[in-house]
């Protein structure tokens, strides 16, 4: 795009939030974004209303990685409101653009500034923000360089894998076939937002941590991730939920665009979408406050949501119920698209999760796999005494699913089977595979879809079992939810 062109945008930005709205403008290399740059960002986005970033082009002097990656990593800021590569000469693009303010860190205050002659002609300011912390810009992108290499550096589980003989060819089979597969993934829609903080100290007032959010980032969460994830594994995805009339639902949509998924958010007026915030300071989490309707969706959106599972129902691999109890699924949908995939001999998959709410993994008869937490089944079950393999075992005799994956945390995974011979149950143990989990959330959701995936593509459970231990190794690897790529899985599973 031309100078004229971002002008264009920024100006209907203006239109957007109104008269006498503030636009200030920051430009620069931005290399690695470092706190210090997200110092600038936050102090620049307080003294106005529109934030624009003018990333500098790749022939500009101390550029060190191209401008379209350098541009991605600014515009996914929530501080900024526009960013483009600046091609021009910044005095020329300040004259253009006219914003209210330039800001510069600090260091430069004492320094030659061209920006402020260009200010000058049509009264605009030029602001300095203190604090900015100094990084060498070349010693982050090797550290980033050496870790994007060795990628998570999960542990392997050798003693596993020779008790039930698999080899990593077998494995190369099986992620091979995820292409060919289509996939529905119905359930809930939640918005992960990741608010990091710095901690400012202790109030006098009352012994209460004072923090300020120095970064806010949003991920698609809930069902939405297990769509995409197995998008990124490389089957043929859709998905179907149900969004407030709100701009999450709309965001969400365009994010689902990008991840490669089918889509389908039906509106419900008289909820909001999922909104759970996380607000986290030296990467732990200080507090998470959820924002959310519990109520079950009306019999209109039932019949909405069944007609059009109905219409995907051809060639149809596998569907993945994926539940949070925020009221997408009740009963009566769950049994409604359950006996039509028995009609139609489609596998299906489930999960229910009751980490803050209650929900009941039971409800879910005749699946191909449940993955629930330890607590999720005795929660299922009523019963907090008996041991592991009771517990799952009598999980199974009342929901008659084929195989259990019920997951440990920190523990594993216990694996629950039947025997070929339909005689009795097989169990196994597998360990936890992350050396150094960031964050827990997502870790079950990226087990049932991997797993899922392999299942239908004619992997063994004991084989199904590890691709998803590794893809939840993956996820608690970083922070916030992000789709599985299926090079991430081959990487771990050694099978480049």
């Amino acid at each position: 795009m031309t100078l004229s062109q971002h002008v264009e945008q920024i100006k209907a930005l203006r239109q957007q939030n109104g008269e006498g709205k503030k636009v200030g403008m920051i430009s620069g290399n931005f290399n690695v974004v470092h706190p210090g740059h997200l110092r600038l960002l936050k102090f620049a986005a307080d003294c106005c209303d529109i934030l624009v970033v003018a990333v500098n082009a790749d022939q500009k002097l101390g550029v060190l990685v191209p401008a379209h990656l350098r541009l991605e990593n600014i515009a996914a800021i929530s501080y900024v409101n526009y960013a483009f590569i600046l091609d021009d000469e910044l005095d020329v693009a300040i004259d253009t653009i006219r914003p209210d303010l330039v800001v510069k860190g600090k260091e430069h205050q004492e320094l030659h500034n061209p920006e402020k002659e260009a200010l000058s002609k049509y009264g605009g300011k030029l602001l300095f923000s203190a604090g900015d912390a100094v990084f060498s810009s070349i010693d982050l992108i090797r550290a980033e360089s050496e870790r994007s290499a060795s990628l998570f550096n999960l542990k392997s589980s050798t003693n596993y894998l020779n008790r039930h003989k698999i080899k990593a060819e077998d494995f190369s089979a099986i992620l091979d076939r995820f292409e060919h597969l289509k996939v529905l993934v119905i359930g809930d829609l939640i918005i992960d937002e990741y608010i990091t903080c710095d901690v400012l100290g202790l109030s006098r007032e009352d012994p209460t941590v004072v923090v300020t959010p120095v970064l806010e980032q949003k991920f698609i969460g809930g069902a939405g991730i297990v769509a995409s994830h197995a998008s990124g594994l490389g089957a043929k995805t859709s998905y179907l939920t149900v969004g407030g009339d709100d701009n999450e639902a709309t965001e969400s949509l365009e994010k689902f665009k990008d991840y490669g998924v089918d889509a389908i958010i039906e509106r419900d007026p008289s909820r909001s979408t999922t909104l759970k915030q996380r607000f986290r300071s030296a990467g732990k989490t200080l507090l998470r406050v959820s924002k959310l309707k519990q109520h079950a969706i009306d019999q209109s959106l039932q019949d909405e949501i069944f007609s059009r599972f109905e219409e995907r129902t051809d060639d149809l691999d596998l569907v993945i119920f994926s539940d949070f109890n925020y009221g997408v699924l009740p009963q009566s949908l769950v049994n409604r698209i359950s006996a039509l995939c028995i009609e139609k001999k489609i596998p299906m998959v489930a999960d229910s999760q009751s980490s803050s709410q209650v929900g009941n993994i039971s409800r879910f008869h005749n699946m191909l796999l449940l993955k629930p937490t330890e607590i999720e089944a005795r929660l299922a079950m009523q019963d907090h005494d008996i041991g592991l393999v009771g517990v799952a075992e009598a999980l199974a005799k009342k929901c008659n699913p084929e195989h259990v994956l019920l997951t440990l945390g920190a523990e594993g995974t216990l694996i629950q089977t039947t025997h070929p011979d339909k005689s009795e149950w097989m169990t196994d143990r597998l360990p936890a595979l992350c050396n150094s989990p960031k964050d827990p959330a997502g870790a079950g959701d990226a087990m049932l879809v991997s797993a899922s995936l392999a299942l239908v593509s004619g992997a063994s459970i004991w084989e199904a079992a590890y691709i998803g231990s590794v893809a939840s190794g993956c996820q608690v690897a970083t922070v916030g939810n992000r789709p599985l790529s299926i090079d991430e899985i081959r990487h771990e599973l050694g099978i480049w």
